[in-house]
């Protein structure tokens, strides 16, 4: 029985969500705008995946701030976890997502969430691994504009991996594909093969 609070998705919706993020899966590696700077295509959907992830990365990176706005506010907040919590607000934000829909009994929205989250954990493997980079993050490479701390600079070298970063943010990517992967499974799963 399906839950009347949710508004679950149709078959053909559920078949349409499988397809459009299979294909943006397939497309991903070779349109992410970070890491793969070299590619300067110029076609429709170079343009269509620069403004998703535009505006993904904007929605991510101010949850983010706000993971950091967190601790700035508890004054006993250690600076470790305030470089930390951008990341962890900016992951339990769509893994958020995903259990309430979850519990909602809506697994397609859960799984469009869990893909987002991977979607995240991979833009944060691209980040961890420019923390060799230096503390300090140029103002046109910085989500806010300005120049900024590089929080996993920080983290890592508080750590004493930073010498590591690219192993670590190799295995986040591997993660984030993985989870990216499951869920457009699952979504295949749901549209193609359980019945409604």
């Amino acid at each position: 029985m399906q839950n009347s609070n949710s508004a679950e998705f149709s078959p053909s919706a559920k078949k349409s969500v499988f397809i459009l993020f299979f294909f943006f899966l397939i497309l991903f590696p070779q349109y992410a705008p970070y890491g793969n700077l070299q590619n300067h295509e110029s076609s429709t959907v170079r343009t269509i995946f620069n403004l998703y992830f535009f505006i993904s990365n904007q929605t991510f990176g101010i949850v983010h701030e706000g993971g950091h706005g967190v601790c700035y506010l508890i004054s006993s907040c250690p600076k470790f976890f305030t470089a930390l919590n951008g990341t962890i607000f900016q992951w339990l934000f769509p893994a958020g997502i995903a259990y309430y829909y979850k519990k909602q009994s809506n697994l397609m929205a859960m799984w469009i969430g869990i893909f987002f989250l991977g979607f995240t954990m991979h833009y944060t493997s691209w980040y961890i691994s420019t923390a060799h980079e230096g503390a300090i993050i140029p103002a046109h490479r910085s989500f806010l504009g300005t120049e900024a701390y590089h929080d996993f600079n920080y983290i890592l070298d508080s750590l004493g991996v930073l010498n590591y970063d690219y192993i670590i943010a190799g295995f986040v990517k591997f993660l984030s594909y993985s989870t990216m992967i499951l869920a457009v499974f699952k979504m295949f799963v749901l549209g193609f093969w359980k019945s409604n």
